[in-house]
């Protein structure tokens, strides 16, 4: 099974930036597609974005952060990465990472095999 751990979270103000690291240990890196999902309080789990396995080369993103947020792959380092720019109040939720079998994973939980912790990401009015 693959391990995944973000980095990068933190309180930012709004129209400020942060990027998110997930770093991924225990299998090949490169053979998983990846995700992003996040959940706010009171809310369910909800897709961010996913990116096709080995490469990156396909990308999806829920419509609230489009043109907002990236998501990218560095398989040299196993390392998936969000980078968030002109964030707003409503992004504020616990993000997380994750790993599926399948080459462009889609938006659904249950596509995904491997989750990381989360990580803690408020925006301040």
């Amino acid at each position: 099974q693959v391990h995944l751990v973000e980095s990068g979270g933190g309180l930012v103000q709004a129209g400020g930036s942060l990027r998110l690291s997930c770093a991924a240990s225990g299998r090949l890196f490169s053979s998983y597609g990846m995700g992003w999902f996040r959940q706010a309080p009171g809310k369910e789990r909800e897709f961010v974005a996913s990116i096709s396995r080995p490469s990156g080369t396909t990308t999806y993103y829920t419509d609230s952060v489009k043109g907002r947020f990236t998501i990218s792959r560095d398989n040299a380092k196993d390392t998936l990465y969000l980078q968030m720019n002109s964030l707003k109040p409503e992004d504020s939720a616990v993000y997380y990472c994750a790993a599926s079998r399948k080459v462009v994973p889609d938006g659904r939980p249950s596509s995904y095999d491997a989750w990381g912790q989360g990580i803690q990401v408020t925006v301040s009015s």
